[in-house]
């Protein structure tokens, strides 16, 4: 197999023989490219397909993985024979998540846990509604008990493997405890499984069934792992319990890219490895080939200032490039209006339109002013990994109340309130809306909404994620403040609705790209405008309290600074975040924020 197009680093972590290893691997150094390249020499070398074990966090990159092997061996046919890569054997080459590993487990040996070969995988909104019928049976206060909350508690005690019986484990109350162990036995009756499952029960069957182990000890004799800094606890032990007959364990990470704490992941598995593994290989991948220099050597420095880290130098052969633009606004609709008339600019003026636009945002509320400006730029764009704005559930029961208020005649609106709100709620807003509504500004009939039907207890009671969708409810209202009129203010929402864009946005040509961080994380893009720079945002407010949450944060910034691969541009307004003051001055260029017409915005910039 020809690694020629390798680094010295890269095609040492290939080539390295048995033994755990790890590959500390720096943003933009090729981790995919040298994960798969090593796969591809333990086949080369005579590893047996079904013997080589490589887990990943996503389908997405189980996918790319598996293509790169394919498109490498294909393009290799001549030699495949001769270097044991016999493609009939692929089939059982396993390449995917540490969740279909589970479940793969679990069809041959679920009966265990008292299941069948057919047992159900329940997703989040399953699981939902089986821990809300056994709080309802238990007659318990749902405010206190709250399905989602319960739900985080119970995921919590999978992931990190938590045993209820163990005084370590005090902190649960006894209601606490019950509740799982009912819903424990609801799922065994049900036949199902819930995602959390398809790696704790593994590891409780490792751990229980001496014979089925020593089978996949047997069978496993290469364990390669993907992003390792983002591992829980259940994860950890599911991988050491994989590979610790053998040792043959390959894992590649970033430490300074681990930003899932809400998922349970603890990226001092990361740091340990060595310890974990004495006598373990360390490659550090630290050659960027995605950024300019100026962008490197500015997040580095930014991500430098967190204390828990596997330090690196990363670096590149690109040139300096254009310095970081940290751009002030007045506030955040003045933000989002710069943003989309610059690149606005940059699509129509530039000679060198950009191939691809990211624009990054802390928390999903942000992307309501954006999503405006770019309406009104007449920009395509597409949402990653949610919702538009007005499509929001919480917006739409929100904005129906509004519009059923200013038109008693709206049969639409008034089935979605009788839908989405109890009976006697319902009832009142049927009879009351329209008279609250008259002559008042439309803050006051949201509030007025909110107030009477407690929408935001109805949140919390109802969802995981209800301190996103009451941000969300807050920035409608900020934006609704800025109305006297309640009919000025939902014309302008209709204007600015989902169908405005909804079909021009699933076209090939549409290089805008919105996302919260955490989803940015393993995408590039020529531009990013990273929104929302500020002091209560990023970092988030509800990290003030803890030096682990701020250091989060930070590897937030780092991720979201590191995905731009030319031009950057950090806009705040408000009280600046505390990370761009830890940026070098030399890397930088500060720029006025104030509005100014497409032609002269695009010269002053550039």
């Amino acid at each position: 197999m020809n690694f020629k197009d390798l680094n010295p680093f890269q095609k040492e972590a290939v080539e390295y023989g048995d033994g755990p290893l790890l590959i500390v691997a720096g943003a933009g150094s090729g981790k995919t490219k040298t994960l798969t390249s090593r796969l591809l020499n333990l086949l080369k070398n005579g590893a047996e397909p079904q013997s080589i074990i490589a887990i990943t966090f996503t389908n997405k990159a189980a996918d790319e993985m598996r293509d790169r092997i394919y498109k490498l061996i294909s393009s290799q046919v001549d030699k495949v024979k001769s270097e044991n890569l016999q493609t009939y054997k692929f089939t059982n080459l396993f390449i995917g998540t540490f969740h279909s590993l589970g479940a793969k487990i679990l069809r041959k040996d679920g009966k265990f846990f008292g299941r069948t070969i057919g047992f159900t995988i329940y997703d989040s909104d399953d699981s939902l509604r089986v821990i809300k019928g056994i709080i309802k049976n238990f007659n318990l206060d749902s405010k206190k008990y709250s399905a989602p909350q319960m739900q985080r508690k119970f995921s919590a005690i999978k992931s990190e493997l938590v045993d209820l019986t163990e005084e370590s484990a005090d902190s649960y109350d006894m209601t606490i405890k019950a509740l799982f162990n009912e819903y424990e036995l609801a799922l065994k009756n049900n036949n199902a499984f819930d995602f959390d499952d398809l790696i704790e029960k593994v590891v409780r069957l490792f751990r229980e069934q001496e014979e089925v182990f020593k089978k996949y000890q047997k069978e496993i004799k290469h364990v390669l792992v993907d992003e390792y800094q983002d591992i829980n606890t259940a994860q950890y032990h599911f991988v050491r319990l994989l590979a610790q007959s053998h040792n043959n364990i390959s894992v590649v990470g970033d430490d300074q890219q681990s930003i899932y704490k809400f998922r349970f992941s603890d990226f001092r598995n990361f740091l340990n490895f060595d310890r974990d593994w004495p006598g373990a290989k360390v490659v550090l991948l630290e050659q960027n080939y995605r950024s300019t220099g100026n962008i490197i050597k500015a997040a580095s420095a930014v991500v430098a200032n967190n204390k828990y880290q596997r330090p690196k130098t990363l670096w590149t052969e690109n040139s300096d490039g254009e310095l970081i633009k940290i751009i002030e606004h007045e506030n955040s609709d003045f933000e989002a209006s710069y943003v989309a008339t610059l690149i606005n600019s940059k699509l129509n003026f530039s000679n060198n339109k950009p191939k691809s636009v990211g624009i990054l945002y802390r928390t999903n509320s942000q992307s309501r002013a954006i999503e405006q400006a770019l309406i009104e730029n007449e920009i395509k764009y597409r949402i990653f990994g949610g919702l538009r704005f007005y499509e929001r559930k919480e917006i739409k029961d929100i904005v129906a109340g509004l519009r059923y208020g200013l038109n008693p005649k709206d049969s639409v609106s008034l089935e979605r309130l009788e839908k989405n709100f109890n009976k006697k709620i319902y009832l009142e807003f049927k009879k009351n809306l329209p008279q609250k509504s008259e002559n008042v500004s439309p803050l006051e009939v949201i509030g007025y909404i909110i107030k009477t039907s407690d929408y935001f207890g109805y949140l919390e009671r109802s969802y995981l994620n209800f301190k996103e969708r009451r941000e969300n409810i807050e920035e409608l209202m900020n934006f609704a403040a800025n109305f006297k009129s309640l009919g000025d203010f939902l014309e302008r929402v209709s204007l600015l609705g989902p169908l405005d864009n909804k079909d021009s946005a699933q076209t090939a040509d549409v290089h805008v790209n919105l996302m919260t961080v955490h989803l940015a994380k393993g995408l590039e893009f020529d531009e990013v405008f990273v929104i929302g720079c500020n002091e209560g945002l990023l970092p988030h407010q509800m990290s003030y309290s803890s030096g682990d949450e701020i250091e989060e944060e930070r590897r937030l910034m780092y991720v979201a600074m590191t995905r731009a691969r030319n031009d950057l541009y950090l806009n705040f307004y408000n009280l600046p975040s505390r990370f761009l003051y830890e940026i070098p001055p030399q890397f930088v260029e500060f720029v006025g924020g104030q509005p100014l017409d497409d032609e002269e915005r695009y010269i002053e910039i550039n």
